[in-house]
């Protein structure tokens, strides 16, 4: 497994494969980001028979457009922005916003960050057991489609702010200000049912 892991091709083999006519490159470049795709969409599109025509269309977009990747990220990131944005425009047809009308951004930066509500990894840390971490992906699934995608992409897929603005196209102050909100939504909800004794 290490030996294969550490001949596995680069982005730029893997693409000079693909455009070259290597179909089986495409298999192997679909592997290695479908994860990251399902998450993208699974978060974004509550529709189940809507998820997989377009997991199908991102990868379809992806293959058209590969010639025109210019290794200027990772290939994962520029098909997850490809699958991102694909997510989106089906929002739109949808006439679905993907942040909701209840939660906008904070717009003074003082109000961001907050004393009362410590640092990213806060909430994820003091959520261990089962049973906290089974209400949390319950409430998680109830937040507005961009909220939940980012606390995915930085919490489940680990991803940087750096690459994230990259995927969703929004600067980094913005996506810390989402999940600034996403989080403290979720400590409210969390702390309102446990205050009820649910």
């Amino acid at each position: 497994m290490d030996h294969k892991e550490h001949h596995k091709p680069t982005d730029r083999v893997l693409v000079e494969r693909v455009l070259s006519g290597n179909t089986r490159a495409f298999g192997s470049i679909i592997r290695d980001t479908e994860g990251l795709v399902a998450q993208i969409v699974f978060k974004m599109i509550p529709d189940r028979e809507e998820r997989r025509d377009i997991a199908q269309d991102i990868y379809l977009k992806v293959f058209q457009k590969l010639d025109s990747f210019r290794f200027q990220s990772k290939l994962s990131t520029w098909i997850a922005r490809i699958a991102y944005n694909t997510c989106i425009n089906q929002l739109e047809k949808n006439k679905a916003s993907p942040i909701g009308n209840e939660h906008p951004a904070p717009t003074n930066p003082e109000d961001e960050y907050p004393q009362e509500y410590p640092d990213a990894h806060d909430l994820e840390e003091n959520l261990t057991d089962a049973e906290l971490n089974g209400l949390l992906e319950s409430e998680i699934e109830k937040l507005p489609a961009l909220y939940k995608l980012l606390i995915t992409l930085y919490h489940r897929q680990e991803l940087s702010y750096a690459e994230i603005a990259q995927i969703v196209a929004l600067p980094e102050g913005t996506i810390k200000s989402y999940l600034f909100r996403a989080r403290k939504i979720l400590r409210e909800r969390i702390q309102m049912i446990y205050n009820k004794g649910l």
